[in-house]
């Protein structure tokens, strides 16, 4: 139950680490997730669950990300392929025990073993699979680092809680529509503009008219149409709050108004009993006794 465990000094690092070489020709390979997706095979749509396969080259720790759908041996299989498709194929690849590694050496084997032209030809282009020991995870630290940093990554790219709003058009053209242009092309006359040229002045066209006729459609004032009512300093209130009964809101003082670019005031700040807070005028109803 008290038993300490050996602590001994610190190895160095690995030679494949040291020698100079191609990206990903030694590399380590490890799994990160599980997360889930959306599938969209055939009627409908549901989450399934993903994995993230990692490799991460010795010498330059580029990183290569590939999705699979499984833990099993044939998928690691499928992710090496395109691995290699894409990246070349590596001299050593290093990982830990998993049953899918271990799975796919045995499959490789019997595969690369079939024939007498391809046991020939890997006898001198053999991909190499080394394994750490068992539960030795900081044995593979480097890709265990990889797996971090993409878990990290990841995270921050799918966080919603940015400042850019998802409108249509990032469904449209991938992009906001206020993103940087070309030079307006609306005022040249159509012949003198090259294919490419006269293209970007019809979209221009459309979106300066997009801006003219429909989004003064959407200006127009169906209600508040007139400014009868203001607040002023020192009027008490009542702060509307909508999941609590009226008998229990809160009664304040305003203290401070704070109009808009129209000369308007929308907001307010008002002292109550628990502090200072600011509430939109929507949500303020005077009181017809002023004390």
């Amino acid at each position: 139950m008290k038993g300490r465990t050996l602590t001994p000094l610190m190895g160095n690092l690995p030679t494949e680490r040291l020698e100079p070489s191609f990206p990903f020709i030694q590399c380590g390979v490890d799994y990160g997730g599980p997360l889930f997706i959306l599938d969209r095979k055939g009627r409908g749509a549901k989450l399934i669950k993903a994995y993230i396969c990692l490799f991460i080259c010795f010498t330059t720790r580029a990183i290569h990300l590939e999705l699979v759908g499984s833990l099993s041996t044939q998928d690691y299989i499928l992710a090496l392929n395109r691995f290699i498709a894409r990246r070349g194929k590596p001299y050593q690849i290093f990982s830990d025990n998993g049953k899918n590694f271990v799975g796919a050496e045995k499959e490789l084997a019997a595969i690369f073993n079939k024939t007498k032209d391809i046991s020939d030809f890997l006898t001198n282009n053999q991909i190499r699979l080394t394994f750490i020991p068992p539960y030795s995870p900081h044995f593979g630290g480097l890709w265990e680092a990889g797996v971090k940093s993409c878990k990290y990554h990841l995270r921050r790219v799918l966080d919603s809680d940015d400042f850019l709003p998802l409108t249509p058009a990032h469904f449209l053209i991938g992009r906001p529509l206020t993103a940087p242009a070309c030079e307006n092309l609306t005022t040249i006359e159509p012949t003198r503009l090259g294919r490419y040229e006269r293209v970007e002045q019809i979209r221009q066209h459309f979106w300066q008219r997009w801006s003219k006729e429909y989004v003064s459609e959407l200006q127009q004032r169906t209600k508040w149409k007139d400014n009868n009512e203001d607040i002023t300093p020192n009027i008490l209130v009542l702060i509307k709050e909508d999941n609590t009964p009226p008998l229990n809101w809160k009664l304040g003082r305003v203290t401070e108004v704070f109009p808009g670019t129209d000369g308007v005031s929308r907001v307010a700040e008002i002292r109550t009993a628990h502090g200072i807070i600011r509430r939109s005028f929507s949500k303020i109803c005077p009181l017809p006794v002023q004390l």
